[in-house]
C-alpha cells in the first residue's frame, strides 16, 4: 500500500514536471508567432506607404517610370513572399530566405527610387514627400526592432527546446527549433536612406 502511494506520487510528480515543460514550450513558441506577427505589422505598414510614395512623385518622376514600376513589382514580390511565409503556418527556412530576398529587392528598388529622387528639387520640397519619407524612415526603425525581438524570442524558444530535460520531450511534444530573421546580404542590411 506504500509502495503504490509512492509510485502514484512519483508518477504525479513526473507528469507534471511534464507538464510544466510543455506548457513552457507552448509559451514560448506563442511568443515567437508574436513576435512574427510585429515584423508582419510593420512590413505592411511599409508595403501600404510604397503606392503613396510612388503616386506623390508620378508628377515629379515623368522620365523615371522604369524606376517607380520596379519599386511596385519589388513591393508585389515582398507582399508574396510574406504571403508564402503565413501560408507556411509560420516563418521556416525556405519562407524565411525567400521573404528576405524579396525584402533585399524591394530594398534596393527603394534605394535606386530615392537616389533619383534627389535630381528633382519641388520633389524635395514637397511636404508630402517629406512626410511619407519620415514615415517611411520610422517604418524601418520598427522593422528593426521587431526583428531583434523575434531572434531574441526565437533564440529563447529554441534554448528551451535544447536544455535539458525538455530536450527529451520537445520533438514528442510537436516542438522544433524555430528559425532567426538574419539579413546575410551586406548591402541589405543597410537601412533605405529616405532623406534629401
Amino acid at each position: 500500500m506504500v509502495t503504490t502511494l509512492v509510485v502514484i506520487a512519483i508518477l504525479a510528480v513526473i507528469a507534471l514536471w511534464g507538464i510544466g515543460i510543455y506548457n513552457n514550450l507552448v509559451n514560448l513558441r506563442n511568443q515567437v508567432k508574436n513576435a512574427w506577427s510585429q515584423i508582419d505589422v510593420q512590413l505592411q505598414r511599409r508595403y501600404d506607404l510604397i503606392p503613396n510614395l510612388v503616386e506623390t512623385v508620378k508628377g515629379y518622376m515623368q522620365y523615371e517610370k522604369g524606376t517607380l514600376e520596379a519599386v511596385v513589382q519589388a513591393r508585389s514580390q515582398a507582399m508574396a513572399a510574406r504571403d508564402a511565409v503565413e501560408k507556411s503556418g509560420g516563418p521556416t527556412e525556405g519562407s524565411i530566405k525567400q521573404l528576405l530576398g524579396a525584402e533585399t529587392a524591394l530594398k534596393g528598388a527603394l534605394g535606386n527610387f530615392f537616389a533619383l529622387a534627389e535630381n528633382y528639387p519641388q520633389l524635395r520640397a514637397s511636404e508630402n514627400m517629406r512626410n511619407l519619407q519620415e514615415e517611411l524612415s520610422s517604418t524601418e526603425n520598427k522593422i528593426a526592432f521587431a526583428r531583434q525581438a523575434y531572434n531574441d524570442s526565437v533564440m529563447t524558444y529554441n534554448t528551451a527546446q535544447q536544455e535539458f530535460p525538455a530536450v527529451l520531450f520537445a520533438g514528442v511534444f510537436g516542438h522544433h527549433p524555430a528559425d532567426l530573421y538574419v539579413v546575410e546580404d551586406q548591402q541589405a542590411r543597410q537601412a533605405v536612406k529616405v532623406a534629401f
